[in-house]
């Protein structure tokens, strides 16, 4: 399972790097989306999730679950979502003032 997590952290890695490198506005905001995406499952691979234990720190529990990653991703999405917004509203103005798509403002 750790070997499949990896691998698509991996891939999103790859994949956003290489979208986001783009000449268009639209492959560089899927890009950075999915960068957001694999930081995401990064922070969840370096939590070491644990299923059925409480996430506080009880007496009667054997052990606990670490609740400060899931915090953390559940910020970061919020975060992502707030970014993706903004440049999708970004990408769109700068299409309408330039009249095309291209990152640099270049005709193409």
């Amino acid at each position: 399972m750790e070997a499949l997590l990896a691998l698509m952290i991996g891939v999103l890695t790859a994949c956003g790097v290489y979208l986001a490198l783009r000449a268009r506005a639209f492959p560089v905001v899927l890009g950075l989306t999915y960068l957001s995406y694999a930081v995401n499952l990064f922070l969840f691979a370096m939590g070491r999730l644990s299923i059925g234990r409480p996430p506080v720190i009880d007496a009667a529990a054997a052990g606990y679950t670490d609740p400060v990653p899931q915090a953390l991703v559940l910020t970061a999405i919020v975060i992502s979502f707030a970014m993706t917004a903004f440049v999708i509203m970004l990408a769109l103005k700068a299409r309408a003032e330039l009249g095309n798509d291209h990152v640099d403002g270049r005709e193409s």
